[in-house]
């Protein structure tokens, strides 16, 4: 591969459609039946309750760079194909670059939103939590449900 030759459109494209896959990979599940490594294997609270409300939410992306850094990389290259000779280039590059990072940034955080849940649960002990989570299973007020607390506080509802 020669690294001295501007990236051609498509060659551009193909690592945008590569990055933007990458990206989605990235976020983690906010699930209600997802668990992270280290929660397995660990003892972890359950009360009962009921399901007082449910409210649709949508929970916001993830900020992590990847996005940024990727967006601002491909930004540079296409920008420093812009104009003639040095300078032009180096200004297309480092505009190409800005603007790719915004981009960037604003594709990694749309890709990894999700719609999500507030369900509001009356415990048996009388006291009402609420606790938002991906909205991959469906709660009704009434429902008899199990709320499940991590050692680090975290919590989902489940049936």
């Amino acid at each position: 591969m020669n690294f001295n030759r501007p990236l051609s459109t498509a060659g551009a494209v193909a690592l945008a459609a590569v990055l933007a896959t990458s990206v989605g990979g990235c976020a983690s599940s906010l699930s209600g039946g997802s668990y992270t490594r280290s929660q397995a294997r660990t003892a972890q609270y359950v009360d009962m309750g009921t399901v007082e409300s449910v409210r649709h939410v949508q929970i916001e992306g993830t900020k992590s760079g990847v996005g940024t850094v990727g967006g601002a990389a491909l930004g540079g290259i296409a920008g420093s194909t812009l104009g003639s000779g040095r300078r032009a280039n180096a200004a297309g590059a480092v505009g190409g670059a800005i603007l790719g990072g915004l981009a960037g940034s604003a594709v990694e955080e749309g890709m990894t939103s999700q719609p999500g849940l507030e369900i509001t649960v009356r415990l048996d002990s009388g006291r009402i939590i609420a606790v938002t989570q991906g909205a991959d299973e469906g709660f009704y007020p009434g429902d008899r449900v199990r709320v499940i607390t991590a050692p680090d506080g975290t919590a989902r509802v489940s049936h």
